[in-house]
């Protein structure tokens, strides 16, 4: 009787551990977009995130959906997420780590995966919350402007307890005594019904 061959079962943990300690799940790219980034293919960690050095040259940390670290030799880290829309790659910026965690970084990424399955460009999402955050910033200026120039308007004249008078004119801070305040008020009764003459020119 003719027996087939069976193939030995094969240790799932075995394959993978052999692979990771040949490297064949880390790659290097010495050229992207005219620039040498060292790029290292595994799911980051909090640890990983903060524990990565700065080289001569710039090096990519990805976690997966387009969702990557980028440290400058300088030792900032930038989060990118790189994806593809109309048949364009695009690289769109989530953030400074630690500013950012690596939970908020993949809470961005996700949202920027949905806008995409929806047919929106992550972009010009961003673009238009841009927008809208420095109007609000700019509004909220003017309107601090304009309570500034109010609490001046309301306290240009002020009148003490002892019927002392003080005012501003521009920069200048003029205050008056309680007698030199009552002689002002006798001044402006006595002048209130003296109306300008008005002379033509010959």
């Amino acid at each position: 009787m003719l027996k087939l061959y069976q193939p030995r079962s094969t240790n799932l943990t075995f394959v993978l551990s052999h692979l990771l300690l040949q490297g064949n799940l880390f790659s290097k790219c010495n050229n992207t977009r005219g620039a040498d980034v060292e790029k290292i293919r595994t799911a980051l960690t909090d640890q990983m995130a903060t524990q990565a050095k700065p080289t001569d040259k710039h090096k990519k940390l990805s976690d997966g959906g387009g969702l990557h670290l980028l440290i400058h030799p300088s030792g900032a880290k930038y989060w990118h997420i790189s994806y593809r829309f109309a048949g364009k790659q695009n690289t769109l910026s989530l953030g400074i780590y630690p500013d950012v965690s690596l939970a908020d970084a993949r809470e961005r990424r996700d949202e920027v995966r949905k806008l995409l399955a929806d047919g929106i460009n992550p972009s010009d999402v961003q673009r238009i919350r841009k927008a809208a955050q420095r109007a609000e910033l700019q509004a909220q200026k003017e309107a601090q402007i304009a309570d500034e120039g109010r609490l001046i308007a309301a306290t240009r004249f002020m009148l003490d307890n002892e019927g002392a008078l003080s005012f501003r004119f521009g920069n200048r801070y003029i205050a008056l005594t309680s007698a030199e305040t009552i002689e002002l008020r006798a001044f402006l009764d006595a002048t209130r019904t003296v109306t300008a003459k008005v002379t033509s020119c010959p």
